[in-house]
C-alpha cells in the first residue's frame, strides 16, 4: 500500500458536482423558521425547563442561513 503518489500516476481528479446552493441554503432557512415557530409556541414550557435559549438559537441558524446566502450573492454561486 502506497500513501503517496507521484504526479505521473495519478488519475485527473473528477470535475466538481454542479449543486444549488442557494435552494440548499433556502431549505436550511425554512427548517429553522419551522424550529422558530415550534420554539414559539412552547416558549411557556421551555423556559420553565431552563430551555428558553432554544429560541434565540433558531434566530441565530436563521440569521446565519441569511448571511450564507449573502456570501452567495457576493461570490457569484447561484
Amino acid at each position: 500500500m502506497r500513501l503517496y503518489q507521484r504526479s505521473a500516476g495519478r488519475r485527473p481528479d473528477p470535475e466538481p458536482l454542479r449543486t444549488n446552493d442557494r435552494a440548499t441554503v433556502l431549505a436550511g432557512i425554512g427548517l429553522w423558521v419551522v424550529a422558530l415557530v415550534a420554539t414559539l409556541l412552547a416558549h411557556d414550557r421551555l423556559t420553565a425547563d431552563g430551555h428558553g435559549w432554544w429560541t434565540w438559537a433558531t434566530l441565530a441558524g436563521i440569521g446565519l442561513g441569511i448571511a450564507g446566502l449573502d456570501y452567495l450573492r457576493r461570490t457569484g454561486r447561484r
